[in-house]
Formats: C-alpha cells, structure tokens, sequence
C-alpha cells in the first residue's frame, strides 16, 4: 500500500483521477492535478495563502448570480477567456473573430424589428450600425439572429443595475432576405469593470488598468455555422490597447462617422446628429466534432 510522501501525492492524485469514466474526463482532470500540484510547488504556497485562496472562490460565487458571473469576470482579467476562444475559434482568415461573451450577457433579450431602437429613451448619442451577415464564399444570409447588448453612456449594463426589471441595452434582431441587419441604439463608452466584488479586491493590488475600452456586444447564430461572440469596438477608444480582457482585435475596430439630422439607416428620419458605424459579420461553417462529453 502507497502511503503519502510529498514525493509520491501527485503521481497517485493523478491515478485517482485517471479513473474517470469519461476518457475526456480523465484527461482534464489528471492534467489539472498535475499543473495545481506543480504550481503549488513553484511557489511554496503556505497555508496562509490557500486559505485566502479558498476565501476569494467562496466570495466570489457568493457574489454571483443570474445578472452577475463573477467568475466569468476573473477568467476575462486572466486572459483564460480569451486563450480558450482562440483555441476554439481557429476561424478562417475571412471569417469574423471571435472575443470573449463578458459577465453581463443576459439570456432572452426582446426580438426587434429592422432599425428598431434598443436604447428605448436612455441618454446618449444616437448610433445606427448597419451590414450584412455573410457566409465564407461572401453569399448573404438570411434570418440570422444577432442578440446584442452594451453598456449606457456611464458605462454601466442592465445586470449592474438590480433595480431594472426589463431588458435595457439589449435586443435580438434579425437580417433580413439580403443579410442585411439595422442595429439602432446609443455610443458607447469605455468603463471600468466592476471593482467591488473579489476581482476588483484582486487587481486593486495590482498596477493593471482595469477599463474597457468602448463597445458593443454581438452574440451571431445561424444554422449550419459556428456561433460567433464578439464585439465591435469604436475606432480611436480610449483603452483599446490595454483592454483588460483582452478582447480587443484589429479587425473588430470600427469607425464611428459622424451623420447630420435628416435621413438615417433605417430608412426613416432623425432630428438630431447621430453616429453611424457600418460592418460585416462573416460566418465559419459549423465544424463536425465527435469528442466525448464531458460528464462526472
């Protein structure tokens, strides 16, 4: 029988957990054994520390809930986020790239019509973002679903105002029969990442700038094509290089011109000055996997 000695824990944590009945199962969990077991001794992690450790997990699911994922936030400021949409997300160089969905996406936004207005009287500049949704050959896609969401002009989202019981900055909308889709809602701005829960307590110690710079979210799902999550960034945002997510690509940098009162995107008018940012979204075709699920 193999009792425990420092230099013999990880080989049989390791076996323990090889016995996994998913083969995938396994394989995660005997290489985060591995790596745990080895960072805690490149560190010399004391006792102290772990405890603090455990401490920081247990707040932060307490501070979770259906409108805040605290945790999603500390993946994002860890750049896991990021890494694992890159390694899931090797898209064609022609397709859209994807970034990171955030902590304040949130399920079941009201459909809207073509150029309807999500901001639905909260203040800001008025913004139109108009394009095509495009397959890979450059072929427009009909009846695809864009859910999108951003921040207000103070930068705040609906899931950090718990006093708001309808959807605010957040809509689904539709491309039309030519892939075009008509987005009407306010500018953006850039803002800080919530900094009272354990992610804000942890970065605090830190000299990492904890903005974003200005954007907006899309989350775009067709039939027969990856689902893409990504945003729009305005061009010339502050922060835009160091965006503490790590959510920022060239190629999702887009201009925000300048428009005078008088006709706008959707076909009808306006009677103030608007902005007006123009993009094409372009689709992966679905990959075909046959990995195993992942089940404990």
């Amino acid at each position: 029988m193999a009792f425990v000695t420092e230099g013999n824990l990880t080989d049989l944590a390791v076996k323990r957990w090889a016995t996994a009945r998913s083969p995938r199962l396994a394989e995660l969990m005997t290489a985060l054994v591995r790596h745990l077991h080895a960072y805690a001794r490149e560190v010399e992690l004391t006792g102290e520390e772990w405890a603090a450790a455990v401490d920081w997990l247990t707040a932060t699911g307490r501070i979770s809930d259906d409108k805040r994922q605290e945790f999603i936030l500390a993946s994002d400021v860890l750049g896991l986020s990021t890494l694992v949409v890159q390694l899931n997300h090797r898209f064609s160089a022609d397709a859209t790239p994807a970034t990171v969905l955030g902590p304040f996406h949130i399920d079941g936004s009201p459909a809207a019509p073509f150029g309807a207005d999500m901001s639905d009287g909260v203040p800001g500049t008025p913004l139109f973002v108009t394009g095509r949704v495009l397959d890979l050959a450059g072929t427009p896609l009909p009846d695809v679903v864009l859910d999108v969401w951003q921040a207000d002009a103070d930068g705040t989202y609906e899931a950090q105002l718990p006093e708001i019981d309808e959807a605010r900055l957040r809509a689904t909308y539709r491309t039309r029969a030519d892939g075009t889709y008509c987005v009407r809602t306010i500018a953006p701005r850039g803002y800080a990442i919530p900094m009272d829960g354990p992610v804000g307590g942890l970065i605090s110690g830190t000299d990492i700038s904890y903005f974003r710079p200005a954007h907006i979210h899309f989350l775009i799902d067709h039939p027969g094509h990856q689902k893409l999550i990504t945003h729009l960034f305005q061009q010339g945002a502050e922060f835009l290089d160091t965006d503490v997510v790590f959510g920022t690509k060239d190629e999702l940098i887009v201009r925000f011109t300048e428009r005078p009162a008088g006709a706008c995107p959707d076909g009808g008018t306006i009677d103030e000055p608007y902005l007006h940012a123009e993009f094409d979204f372009v689709l992966q075709p679905q990959a075909h996997t046959t990995d195993d699920e992942v089940t404990a």
